[in-house]
């Protein structure tokens, strides 16, 4: 059982997997850090607050948070936004080279040289080039 987690978890897959998922948990942090040190204090000069997260509103002893939300969308559009750049740019590298024309197939070739033949049956003069 042992031997066989050990494959499992040495497979080339996994591997991969586990290493986007520690760049990505790194990157997510960064993005956050981005949002609330650059962006948010921004963003607080038009709203003229100077924490965004401290936007909210109180209805009946419920609080609504909107500036925390502000933060998440904010972080959102930015690792959707990366992420389509990288998925854009790896489909670039992968897309074919155009192909060379393709040219006759076998029976279209079969049917002109058996044309020829009967060609030079009938006149023995022509030479086949």
């Amino acid at each position: 059982m042992l031997k066989e987690f050990r494959d499992f978890i040495m497979r080339g897959n996994m591997l991969d997997m586990a290493v986007g998922v520690i760049i990505g948990g790194a990157f997510t942090a960064l993005v956050g850090s981005l949002t609330k040190n650059l962006i948010s204090p921004l963003l607080s000069l038009f709203v003229g607050k100077a924490n965004l997260s401290a936007i909210s509103f109180t209805v009946l002893g419920a609080q609504f948070k909107i500036g925390t939300f502000v933060d998440d969308i904010i972080n959102f559009i930015i690792m959707a936004f990366v992420v389509f750049l990288l998925v854009r740019t790896v489909n670039k590298l992968r897309k074919p080279k155009s192909a060379a024309p393709a040219g006759p197939t076998e029976a279209e070739l079969l049917l002109q040289i058996r044309d020829l033949l009967a060609e030079q049956k009938g006149d023995d003069t022509k030479q086949v080039h």
